[in-house]
């Protein structure tokens, strides 16, 4: 299993030792972009993606959750980022998908709770993850909706039977035990904000979801 700490629920004002304690073990960045539309809650722009950028040496997992992310894209294309996610219920997603695969970079949907799969079946031969919320997106701390493990047991048999390339991502109300349901049922990425950051030994918490 691969760990992705969201820098979301990090302090801000040690920023780059808080980027250090989560380094060793994981596999990205989680970095959330809220504009206050999407969700009801805003967090921060593209210069303090850029500076996260600078002072970690993970690879970036941006994830947009934006009203018109076609505004949005290009000004998170920084060397370090890896993925772009835009989610399946924003404006004119198909281009936004398009718009970060010409840019090189590896494109992600995310699918709110309440979002079938059909949605983006056929588009899922185009991506690079899919994002599986196990919460409704805006904000920390929330439980992990059991009902997504049907979703995320869809897309692993979609991704067998067709030879898809992309990752299965569950970000929302993921700890130790949430993070086995998600792994047995074909994620392959876990996304952890306060399981990692409201801990002292950072190092632990990761190693236990992995």
């Amino acid at each position: 299993m691969k760990v992705a700490p969201s820098i979301l629920t990090a302090n801000f004002i040690r920023l780059e030792d808080e980027l250090k304690s989560v380094e060793k073990g994981s596999d990205y960045i989680h970095v959330d972009v809220m504009d206050g539309h999407f969700v009801p809650n805003i967090s921060f722009g593209p210069a303090i993606v850029s500076q996260i950028g600078d002072l970690t040496s993970l690879p970036m997992d941006i994830h947009l959750m934006v009203e018109f992310p076609l505004d949005w894209i290009d000004k998170v294309i920084f060397p370090t980022t890896e993925f772009i996610t835009i989610h399946a219920e924003c404006n004119r997603f198909k281009e936004s998908i398009r718009r970060i695969l010409y840019l090189g970079k590896k494109a992600g949907i995310a699918i709110k709770p309440n979002t079938p799969v059909d949605v983006i079946k056929p588009y899922l031969d185009q991506l690079d993850l899919v994002l599986v919320m196990g919460v409704e997106p805006g904000y920390g701390g929330q439980v992990f909706i059991q009902s997504q493990l049907d979703k995320i047991r869809e897309l692993a048999e979609l991704k067998k039977e067709n030879n898809y390339r992309y990752e299965i991502q569950v970000d929302g109300g993921i700890n130790q035990s949430t993070a086995k349901q998600v792994k047995d049922a074909g994620a392959t990425i876990v996304v952890a904000g306060t399981y990692i950051f409201n801990y002292q030994d950072r190092e632990e918490r990761i190693q236990s979801l992995k």
